[in-house]
C-alpha cells in the first residue's frame, strides 16, 4: 500500500469537499485528477531560493513562475514577462510583465486575496538571492554577471523597476546564456509580504504564482497541492490551466517499494530506473522486456549530464599519496591511453542497459544543440593504441603504471570494470571508496588526483560545461576541478561568452571541446539519458534534457 499519512488523506478530502461546495457545477473529483509522484531524495524547502537539487526544484516548479521559461526544445520564451528585449550591446535586458499575473491568495495579503505581480517584486526576489542573511546557494546566477561595483559586488542599479510592469537588468558584460539562467527556479518571483511574515519558515509556507497552491506538508510523509483557480495561463483552446485538481508528493525512500507502488498504479510516474530494477525491466539493449510491455509508457531522452573521470593537473596539489598518480597523469600520453582503454559501449550495455550514450565525443553532452561527434571526435575503444601510448610514456612490463582512483560506493562497481579494462593494457589501479561528502571535499580541494564525477547542467548552454576548463574557475571557488589551464582555451572561452551569433558561438564551443579532447584532463565516460516510466492514462507529461517536472498541462484519462 502507498504510505499516505492521515494528514495527506485529510487534505485530499478537503479538496473534494471544497469542489463539492463550489457554486458552479464541477464533476466529482477522482484519482484521475490527482497526480501522484514520489520523492525518494530529501526535500528540504519549498522556497525557490533553495532550489539547489531535483527534489526541491520539482516541488517549487508547481508553485512559482519566473520571467521566462524553457520550452520542450530548451529554448527560453516568455512566462510572466509577456515579451522582452536585449540591447544591441547585449548588456541590458528589458522585460514587460503580464498584467494578469497574481500571487496566490494568502493571509499575508489584504483580505487574503493575492495581489498583482509587479516589477518591484522581481527586484526584491533577485536582491534577496544576493542578500547574505538569506544564505541562498543561488546567488551565483547573478554574481559576476550583473552590473557590479568596483569591489565586485552587484550594484544597487543592476535590477531596476522602471514602473510596475517594466523591469530592466543590467549586465557587466554580454553573457549569452543569461536568458537560460533566468529560467532556473532560483529566479522565480516571491512576495515580500510572505517572506517578511514567515522568515526562514517561508520554506514551509510558500506563496507563488504557479498552477498549484500549497495546502499541507507532513514532513517525511506527504505534500499536498491544490489547483490554483486563478492561474493566469490558458491552453491553446482558451481553457484555464492546470487540468489537474491536486498533486500529491510521497516520500518512499526504498526503491523497490517505490517501483512496486508504481506497478500497483498508486504512483503516476517514476523518473529513472534504479540498478535493482533495471535488469528486471530492460534487456541489455535497452528494450522493455515482454513481461512489462504495454503496462506503462517508457520515455527516454538525452539528459544534461556528463559522467566523467577527472585527472588533477595542478602539481601544487599532487603530494603525498597523490604524488605518484599525479606525476603519471600530468603526461598527456597517459591520459589518452586511459581513454582509449575503456570500452564505453560495452560498459553501457553491461551496467546501464544502454541508458545513456558512449562518451565518444567531447565533454559537452549529446543533449545540447552544439554537440557534434563529427566535428568533435573523441576516444573510441582502441587497446593497442593505449598500450603504444603507455610504452611511449615509459611504462611497460618492467615499469608498470600504478594509479589510485577515488570514488563513492554507488559507482564502485563501475570502477571495478574500468580497473579491469585498464589492467588489460598494463595499468594497475587501486580504488579508494569514500563517503559522498568526503569524496566531494577531496576533489574540490585538489586532493584527489584521479576521481569519478558527474556534471549536471545548470542551464541549457554548452558554456556551462566548458566553464569546467576555464583557468579562472579553479576549484574550490569554481567548477574547474582538474585545474586544467590552457591560454588558447581561455581565449576561446572569453570570445565565446561575447559572441552573439549562435552558429559562430557553437563553432567556438567545438574548438574548445576539441582542446579538451586533445589534452584530456577528463575521460567522458557517457552522456546520460532521462528515463521515465509513466502510467498509460497520463497525457501531456513530456520529458526534456533538463528532466523538469511541469504538471500544468498534464491530464489523466
Amino acid at each position: 500500500m502507498l504510505p499516505i499519512s492521515r494528514l495527506a488523506a485529510a487534505a485530499v478530502f478537503l479538496l473534494l469537499t471544497a469542489l463539492a461546495g463550489c457554486q458552479s457545477p464541477a464533476p466529482a473529483t477522482d484519482a484521475r485528477r490527482v497526480f501522484r509522484y514520489n520523492q525518494p531524495e530529501s526535500l528540504t524547502s519549498l522556497d525557490p531560493a533553495f532550489a539547489r537539487n531535483q527534489a526541491n526544484t520539482w516541488a517549487v516548479t508547481q508553485l512559482y513562475n519566473g520571467l521566462v521559461e524553457l520550452d520542450d526544445s530548451l529554448t527560453p520564451g516568455p512566462s510572466i514577462a509577456r515579451r522582452y528585449e536585449i540591447s544591441p550591446d547585449g548588456k541590458t535586458y528589458t522585460f514587460w510583465l503580464r498584467p494578469e499575473v497574481r500571487f496566490h491568495d494568502a493571509e499575508v495579503f489584504a483580505g487574503g486575496k493575492g495581489r498583482r505581480v509587479t516589477a518591484q517584486d522581481f527586484v526584491y526576489s533577485f536582491k534577496r538571492l544576493l542578500d547574505g542573511p538569506t544564505a541562498s546557494p543561488g546567488g551565483w546566477i547573478f554574481r559576476g554577471k550583473v552590473l557590479s561595483t568596483v569591489g565586485g559586488e552587484p550594484a544597487d542599479t543592476c535590477f531596476v523597476a522602471v514602473n510596475d510592469s517594466t523591469l530592466r537588468i543590467h549586465l557587466q558584460e554580454p553573457f549569452i546564456p543569461f536568458l537560460g539562467i533566468l529560467t532556473m527556479p532560483y529566479a522565480y518571483v516571491v512576495p515580500r509580504e510572505a517572506v517578511q511574515k514567515y522568515g526562514k519558515d517561508f520554506r514551509e509556507h510558500p506563496v507563488g504564482t504557479g498552477p498549484f497552491v500549497f495546502r499541507e506538508w507532513d514532513e517525511g510523509n506527504a505534500i499536498i497541492y491544490h489547483r490554483n483557480p486563478g492561474y493566469w495561463k490558458k491552453d491553446a483552446q482558451g481553457r484555464p490551466l492546470p487540468y489537474l485538481d491536486a498533486v500529491q508528493i510521497s516520500f518512499i525512500q526504498d526503491r523497490k517499494t517505490e517501483f512496486l507502488t508504481f506497478m500497483q498504479g498508486k504512483l503516476d510516474f517514476l523518473s529513472g530506473i534504479r540498478s535493482g530494477s533495471r535488469d528486471l525491466i530492460l534487456y541489455p539493449d535497452g528494450a522493455v522486456r515482454e513481461d512489462f510491455r504495454g503496462k506503462f509508457q517508457l520515455q527516454k531522452v538525452p539528459y544534461l549530464n556528463t559522467e566523467y573521470l577527472g585527472m588533477q593537473q595542478d602539481p601544487a596539489n599532487l603530494r603525498g599519496d597523490n604524488a605518484e598518480t599525479g606525476r603519471a597523469l600530468r603526461d598527456k600520453r597517459v591520459r589518452q591511453a586511459l581513454n582509449y582503454a575503456l570500452n564505453k559501449p560495452e560498459f553501457l550495455a553491461y551496467f546501464l542497459n544502454n541508458v545513456g550514450k558512449p562518451g565518444n565525443s567531447g565533454f559537452v553532452p549529446a543533449s545540447l544543440p552544439s554537440f557534434s561527434p563529427t566535428l568533435v571526435p573523441g576516444y573510441t575503444y582502441q587497446p593497442e593504441k593505449a598500450r603504444a601510448l603507455l610504452r611511449a610514456a615509459g611504462y611497460g612490463p618492467g615499469k608498470p603504471l600504478r594509479l589510485r582512483l577515488s570514488t563513492v560506493a554507488e559507482t564502485k562497481e563501475y570502477c571495478e570494470y574500468y580497473q579491469k579494462k585498464w589492467a588489460e593494457v598494463g595499468v594497475q589501479v587501486e580504488i579508494d571508496v569514500n563517503q559522498g561528502a568526503a569524496h566531494g571535499e577531496l576533489i574540490d580541494n585538489g586532493r584527489a588526483a584521479f576521481f569519478t564525477r558527474s556534471w549536471l547542467g545548470d542551464y541549457p548552454d554548452a558554456e556551462n560545461y566548458l566553464a569546467l576548463f576555464y583557468s579562472k574557475n579553479f576549484a574550490p571557488a569554481g567548477p574547474n576541478k582538474t585545474h586544467f589551464k590552457s591560454p588558447a582555451y581561455d581565449r576561446l572561452y572569453e570570445q565565446a561568452r561575447l559572441e552573439q551569433n549562435t552558429e559562430k558561438r557553437y563553432d567556438l564551443y567545438r574548438q574548445m571541446d576539441r582542446i579538451v579532447v586533445e589534452e584530456c584532463p577528463v575521460v567522458a565516460v557517457y552522456y546520460d539519458e532521462v528515463v521515465r516510466l509513466t502510467q498509460n492514462n497520463v497525457r501531456g507529461l513530456t520529458p526534456n534534457p533538463m528532466n523538469q517536472l511541469v504538471l500544468e498541462r498534464v491530464r489523466k484519462e
